[in-house]
């Protein structure tokens, strides 16, 4: 039976991969859960359907990150779905999940390749963050799922790459600004995960090249990732903040 003073977590690009994964294990240790998806409306709500027969409560949304002029509007949806399903005027923890990949050579990545990349993988974390912050509870937490590319180098993802180490330098700032109110801010860094963003899924040769490049020998798989994104999300963590955590495996070692 859930009770009034469950958590909340909001995790973006919860309807596939790794989002899908945090939301299903947060859901696990009794936390409930709003998630959004991008254009695929039943996957969302495929996920938020399973939480809610488990025993647990999970609502989905719609949201393109990458229209920021949408978030006014997005940030007042939340507020109202608070009040209406939880009697609250707040939320706990606020995982930046959603993304999208790259697989273009710097000679071949068109100025509007670049925009978009920046429109979803920095500029929407940043002003999505901004925006809902003033919803979090002083206390609570967020979480900006960077990858291990801002750690090494592939061909074909640059922007990306780059991006995700902008990324772990933004979670610092918002770290910094928002120590008043006590809110963590932490990244974690996926390595080579098994999913269809991720570009994880290939051919046989392929999957044994990146397994051979990690400590463990294999790659990840998302519940690697989801696990223990929703192992943060509690008290358990309560002195980890600022951080860049790593979940690869022990790639490039």
């Amino acid at each position: 039976m859930k009770t009034a003073t469950a958590k909340i977590v909001l995790v973006t690009g919860g309807s596939r991969g790794i989002g899908k994964s945090i939301a299903l294990n947060a859901a696990q240790r009794g936390i409930d859960v709003i998630l959004t998806y991008n254009s695929n409306s039943d996957q969302g709500k495929a996920v938020a359907d399973t939480i809610n027969r488990s025993g647990g409560k999970a609502i989905a949304l719609q949201l393109d990150t990458s229209k920021t002029s949408s978030f006014n509007d997005f940030s007042d949806q939340i507020a109202q779905v608070l009040k209406q399903e939880w009697n609250r005027e707040d939320f706990d923890y606020l995982v930046n999940n959603a993304g999208i990949s790259q697989r273009t050579l710097i000679k071949d990545t068109t100025e509007e390749q670049f925009d978009e990349l920046v429109d979803v993988n920095f500029k929407g974390v940043f002003f999505l963050t901004q925006k809902l912050i003033p919803l979090i509870v002083d206390g609570g937490q967020v979480i900006n799922i960077s990858s291990g590319l801002a750690r090494f180098a592939f061909p074909g993802v640059a922007v990306y790459g780059a991006l995700k180490s902008a990324i772990e330098g933004l979670t610092r700032y918002f770290a910094k600004e928002y120590a008043g109110r006590k809110i963590r801010v932490n990244s974690v860094a996926p390595g080579a995960i098994d999913t269809e963003f991720g570009g994880g899924k290939g051919d046989g040769s392929h999957r044994e090249q990146i397994a051979g490049m990690t400590a463990l020998g294999r790659l990840g798989v998302a519940d690697d990732v989801g696990m223990f994104v929703a192992s943060l999300l509690s008290e358990d963590s309560r002195f980890v903040n600022a951080q860049r955590i790593e979940i690869s495996g022990g790639m490039f070692i």
